[in-house]
């Protein structure tokens, strides 16, 4: 008996020191803190730097709409029936006009019967947030029950599908698309750059494609041109929202920013949430400078410029 409980807690000590230590940045939270808290809604963020574990969360366990970011668990969906063999990423598609879908993305142009793949699909899904390919997409991962069934496997609460999925109608009228948490979006974006999404392959061509985004007018605008980040968007009327992994030279840097029921909710470059968005990824930018070797002429530089566009 005497063994058995030094072996338990031995491992229970082993299992403790293998969990990551997370830290407060106070000074960034101290930054961040006045942003969030004026935001005229509701606004969270989580941010974390993956090289020191120091992290700021901010309303980070509240559920927000994801709007389009739930493309980022659809991809995943589809991938793990790409490891499961059911599919080809090359895979041969026929388009078809019934799967057209208003708003951002290519695919609602095609004409009916286009030859196109499944990469085409997921490519656009996530580099244009294409409505379409998105839809078609989350059929052939099995829908929103195969989806929520990955997240739930995995430890994500909260991150769930709910358009077209039973059992999701109350969430949907709640958020709509989709929902997430800012700590677990950041954490399954963390998942893919680390390549324990699906499988180490399947991680990389997602993170790939991540960092190919189209819309990088909002968040990504605060950052450098020559300093790589993943991302995905996320936006309607009441709610904008943005998940960036920065690959800074001296460590990567994830964050989310979730923002709903928003007052602004004009479709025009100085929107409150785009505003704030940008000033959030200043000040992460602030502190972090060290660690991207930047001057700070630099990013005063590159910010004028893009206010001048």
């Amino acid at each position: 008996m005497y063994r058995l409980s030094i072996l338990i807690l031995a491992l229970i000590f082993t299992a403790h020191s293998a969990m990551p230590q997370y830290r407060t940045d106070k000074r960034l939270e101290a930054q961040l803190r006045p942003l969030i808290d004026s935001f005229h809604g509701v606004a969270g963020i989580y941010v974390r730097n993956l090289r020191t574990n120091k992290e700021v969360a901010i309303n980070a366990d509240t559920i927000f709409p994801t709007a389009s970011i739930i493309k980022v668990p659809i991809m995943v969906g589809i991938f793990d029936k790409i490891n499961q063999g059911v599919y080809k990423y090359h895979q041969p598609l026929v388009y078809r006009d019934s799967l057209a879908k208003k708003g951002s993305g290519l695919f609602q142009f095609f004409k009916d019967s286009s030859a196109t793949d499944l990469q085409t699909a997921i490519v656009l899904m996530i580099t244009h947030s294409d409505n379409s390919s998105a839809v078609w997409c989350e059929k052939m991962a099995g829908g929103g029950l195969a989806i929520n069934a990955w997240l739930d496997a995995h430890s994500f609460r909260d991150t769930r599908l709910n358009n077209r999925t039973p059992g999701r109608d109350s969430n949907r009228q709640l958020y709509g698309w989709g929902q997430t948490t800012p700590r677990e979006m950041a954490r399954l974006v963390t998942l893919i750059r680390n390549g324990e999404a699906v499988s180490p392959a399947a991680s990389q061509t997602m993170y790939r494609i991540m960092t190919q985004v189209f819309w990088n007018e909002y968040a990504l605008s605060a950052l450098p041109p020559f300093v790589q980040a993943a991302s995905k968007q996320g936006m309607v009327d009441d709610s904008r929202s943005e998940a960036v992994l920065v690959n800074a030279p001296h460590g990567d840097y994830v964050f989310y920013i979730a923002t709903k029921n928003n007052k602004d909710q004009r479709w025009v470059s100085d929107n409150e949430a785009w505003r704030s968005g940008a000033k959030n990824i200043r000040a992460a930018l602030g502190v972090l400078r060290a660690a991207l070797q930047l001057e700070t002429c630099t990013c005063h530089r590159i910010n004028y410029v893009h206010s001048q566009l």
